[in-house]
């Protein structure tokens, strides 16, 4: 009974993440999974039966989940130079010599058995906010422009149309133009326009596979690192706090 009594007392709670760090991560989480669950439903389309409408309606739910992944995600990218400490670039990407020391630190501390504690991100779990943020911009870059090239939706839309109908300042002909509808298309524009979007869709493919696997990682490293530190690594993520019982090497001097 003492020896759980003294460890309550000699348990430290920390601020980490801050409220927008919180509801992008959720955000983020939903759009994710809504975006692979339609994704995979429009990917098997064929196998699955689905007409030409109904391929446009779950795209158009596709997109729609896009846009909000896109702004949520950008919003974080603008945060990343606004929020607290752990929150910036500085404490999330993996250059620098701050981050060399870090990560030298980090290692001896696996050697030894004895891992340092971190309010923000670990030097390893760097690597993989780094590598998760940048398999979500290619997403999000690559998702507008197919959402422009297969609906012609914004941002990149209204240029994708007056491409395949040629119309350049005559806009008559894009009040027809419907998806998956050769009305007032120019076959000769619309095969260009096609070929121009391969390798949007191969990057998004693959990255989308690059994806799954990167969050599967992501999914390991936290458990792993629940169980091994036991800071409250996943309630973090709801209440903003970790706890530890000893002082995490970053931790922000006052």
């Amino acid at each position: 009974m003492n020896r759980y009594t003294n460890n309550i007392e000699t348990l430290m709670h920390y601020h980490a993440w801050d409220r927008v760090v919180r509801i992008f991560h959720w955000t983020n989480v939903l759009c994710v999974i809504g975006l692979i669950g339609v994704g995979l439903v429009i990917f098997n389309g064929k196998t699955l039966g689905i007409t030409t409408d109904g391929k446009i309606l779950l795209k158009t739910i596709h997109v729609y989940i896009g846009y909000l992944f896109v702004l949520n995600l950008g919003w974080r990218i603008i945060w990343g130079f606004l929020g607290n400490r752990y929150a910036r670039w500085a404490a999330i990407l993996p250059f620098g010599e701050t981050y060399k020391n870090s990560l030298s630190l980090f290692v001896e501390g696996i050697k030894k058995g004895n891992l340092p504690n971190y309010l923000g991100h670990n030097p390893i779990a760097r690597l993989m906010v780094t590598l998760l943020f940048l398999l979500l911009s290619l997403q999000a870059v690559t998702g507008l422009m197919l959402a422009g090239t297969d609906l012609y939706f914004p941002p990149f839309g209204h240029e994708i149309a007056e491409w395949v109908t040629g119309s350049g300042e005559d806009h008559s002909k894009l009040a027809d133009l419907k998806p998956y509808s050769k009305t007032n298309v120019d076959p000769d524009s619309y095969k260009e326009m096609r070929d121009f979007r391969k390798p949007f869709i191969t990057i998004h493919l693959y990255v989308f596979y690059m994806l799954l696997i990167a969050i599967l990682l992501h999914l390991i490293g936290v458990v792993v690192s629940e169980l091994r530190e036991k800071c409250g690594l996943v309630s973090a993520m709801f209440t903003g706090k970790k706890v530890f019982h000893k002082k995490p090497v970053d931790q922000m001097s006052h």
